[in-house]
């Protein structure tokens, strides 16, 4: 994930949300483009997980499983 924001810093990307931006904004547009330009490998990293979550057949249990367990209960009743 770094290597991806460090090669969109190296084509410029940062650069290009900074000159679309006022420069009082300079702070907003590089936020801008590191989301414009993370979005990409944040996708890929999602695709990645699941990949591996199904071939190494992981179940996992999350706090949320067991915090909503009780409002579904309620709810059928």
């Amino acid at each position: 994930m770094l290597t991806w924001l460090y090669t969109a810093r190296a084509l410029g990307v940062l650069d290009w949300g900074v000159s679309l931006v006022p420069e009082e904004h300079a702070g907003a547009g590089v936020m801008l483009a590191i989301m414009i330009s993370m979005a990409p490998a944040l996708f890929l990293w999602k695709l990645w997980t699941r990949w591996v979550e199904r071939k190494l057949d992981i179940k996992g249990k999350y706090y949320e499983d067991d915090f909503y367990k009780e409002d579904l209960k309620n709810n059928k009743k």
